[in-house]
């Protein structure tokens, strides 16, 4: 029944995944969801890299799912390279994690992209540095500069959060330095 379930939606899926997108896209997410298969008797894992773009009229929409072995830079090249052949001519921002070769994939594609480090990755990493029984007040004070309406209050947030946590967790504000706040 699977099968037969399966051999009707592949057609739909296969014409969904290769539909033409709109020319230009303000924001793009891009990430992967990692995941294990059963193949051939054994566990892998495989990864789904995601496209979640939002157009001009503020709508997210799915641009598109590809299955891959494991992220790589090559692969989101692979994935770049099908959403320009699908009628993408520039994006705007894109929103990424931190994977090494990431940024010039998308480079090479859409070259004038701004690139973003997701905010949600950041936080993940600076957290893997506190101990469970802190990470609440470190989040709360770290929310407030993530969650700052201007770089201004994010400056002054950050500076708060330096004074409060700085010398405990040098770490994490090396992270808040990278992605420009001082």
């Amino acid at each position: 029944m699977v099968s037969k379930v399966t051999d009707k939606i592949y057609p739909l899926i296969a014409e969904w995944q290769s539909r033409p997108l709109e020319r230009i896209y303000p924001i793009v997410f891009l990430d992967a969801i990692h995941f294990k298969v059963r193949k051939e008797n054994r566990i892998i894992n495989k990864a789904a890299y995601t496209v979640l773009g939002i157009n001009f009229t503020g709508r997210k929409e799915i641009l598109g799912i590809w299955i891959g072995e494991s992220e790589s830079a090559s692969f989101w090249l692979g994935v770049c390279n099908d959403l320009k052949n699908r009628g993408v001519e520039d994006i705007l921002i894109v929103s990424k994690d931190g994977l090494s070769g990431f940024s010039d994939a998308i480079h090479t594609v859409f070259p004038q992209t701004d690139i973003q480090l997701c905010v949600i990755h950041q936080i993940r990493n600076s957290m893997k540095y506190v101990p469970y029984k802190e990470q609440k007040a470190v989040m709360a004070d770290l929310k407030r500069v993530y969650q700052a309406l201007t770089l201004e209050e994010a400056e002054l947030a950050f500076a708060d959060f330096k004074e409060t946590w700085g010398k405990k967790y040098p770490i994490v504000i090396d992270h808040g330095k990278k992605i420009g706040l001082n």
